[in-house]
């Protein structure tokens, strides 16, 4: 019997530029937190209708890529979709469940990154640990947390595992947003460089246990000396 041909499919011109605007942001072209151009402007460039545009807009709103600010336009509110819905899962989370996912991630990685790592990568590692020197030192608590989520991204990216570094890109985003930054007094803010220099010293001895032991250590400064207020409000 002869088959009944199926119809061909076409993608619509608004789920074109969904695809296209995404593949966009995942590049890069629009940073996370930055306000996209004006409705008029993208039109323009673009050279579609207003009702495509806003059509793709919704969407890419729907999956949780941008954000629309009454009043102020729209912003770019994550890189990927499944960023945005680890930040949105992190958020609802109990912080001592984002906080054990974090150890399990980054102590595997640091393990693996004492195995796998290059001289290069190595070199980055002493070049972040040296920037969050100085930026403790000038007591800029911003500065000391973005390099803090890259050199953790650079110990990931060093253990070589393509689907863990993915993953973790994406929940890196996640993690920071639900953990945030911490009040850290003088001591504990020397703990928390001396075990990031013990973390590097063992991933350049290629001492995957003492890596392991180090990345252990640093997510439990972490829950050990936050703040009792803000402990007590998450238990209740």
């Amino acid at each position: 019997m002869k088959r009944i041909s199926a119809p061909r499919r076409t993608a619509s011109l608004s789920a074109q530029l969904v695809d296209s605007l995404r593949s966009h942001i995942e590049s890069g072209g629009w940073p996370v937190g930055t306000r996209i151009p004006a409705e008029q402007a993208l039109i323009e460039e673009l050279g579609v209708g207003r009702s495509t545009l806003r059509e793709a807009i919704g969407a890419l709103v729907h999956l949780g890529l941008l954000e629309p600010r009454a009043g102020d336009g729209t912003y770019v509110r994550s890189s990927s979709e499944l960023q945005s819905v680890m930040v949105r899962r992190a958020s609802s989370a109990q912080r001592d469940n984002v906080l054990e996912l974090r150890t399990v991630l980054e102590e595997y990685a640091s393990g693996t990154a004492a195995l796998r790592r290059s001289e290069s990568q190595l070199q980055q590692l002493r070049e972040l640990l040296a920037d969050a020197d100085a930026a403790c030192a000038g007591e800029d608590t911003a500065a000391a947390t973005s390099v803090d989520a890259l050199f953790h991204r650079a110990v990931v990216r060093a253990s070589g595992n393509d689907l863990l570094i993915e993953v973790y890109d994406h929940l890196g985003t996640a993690l920071t947003s639900s953990l945030g930054g911490l009040p850290w007094d003088t001591v504990h803010a020397e703990e928390h460089a001396h075990l990031h220099r013990r973390l590097v010293d063992a991933i350049e001895s290629r001492e995957q246990d003492g890596a392991r032991e180090a990345a252990a250590a640093i997510v439990q400064l972490t829950r050990d000396h936050e703040p009792r207020t803000r402990r007590a409000a998450e238990d209740r």
